[in-house]
């Protein structure tokens, strides 16, 4: 089992008593200091992690390191949300973006961009110009949120 592994798996149940999702976990090291990365978002559905909810969930995981101390040496804990450009790979990324606007590039090299609507089981549905277009997951190579003005 990875460092990673075992640190998600010891602050997993502190973010979902918080009604949060572990989304990431990266242990870095540079020269002598490390860092350690963890990344929380909401479990479903369009919004986002007030900075409430980021504070208790930093203080929740910092707790349980200090308790079990699973990194020797110093370390920064860096608690973070996945941000505003964040790449889209799983369905419930897909569902946290209703509403926004994405780009997608599909596998035949097409790209498109248009506003999340939903999410029916393994297809997403975007708004296009006025019209609703659903593409399958498995046919999306790359996705990212816009960042709109």
């Amino acid at each position: 089992m990875s460092k990673e592994t075992e640190i998600a798996d010891l602050i997993r149940p502190a973010v979902e008593e918080q009604g949060l999702f572990l989304e990431d976990v990266k242990l870095t090291r540079a020269g002598k200091y490390s860092a350690l990365r963890v990344t929380i978002d909401l479990p479903e559905g369009p919004g986002g992690v007030d900075s409430e909810q980021l504070a208790a969930a930093t203080r929740a995981i910092s707790a349980i390191l200090d308790d079990v101390d699973p990194i020797s040496g110093a370390y920064n804990l860096e608690v973070s949300t996945p941000g505003a450009e964040r790449k889209l790979k799983e369905p419930r990324h897909f569902s946290r973006a209703q509403g926004r606007l994405i780009k997608v590039v599909l596998d035949g090299g097409e790209s498109v961009n248009g506003r999340v609507v939903g999410l029916n089981g393994d297809n997403v549905t975007l708004a296009l110009d006025g019209a609703e277009r659903e593409i399958p997951l498995a046919d999306i190579v790359k996705a990212n949120v816009q960042i709109e003005f």
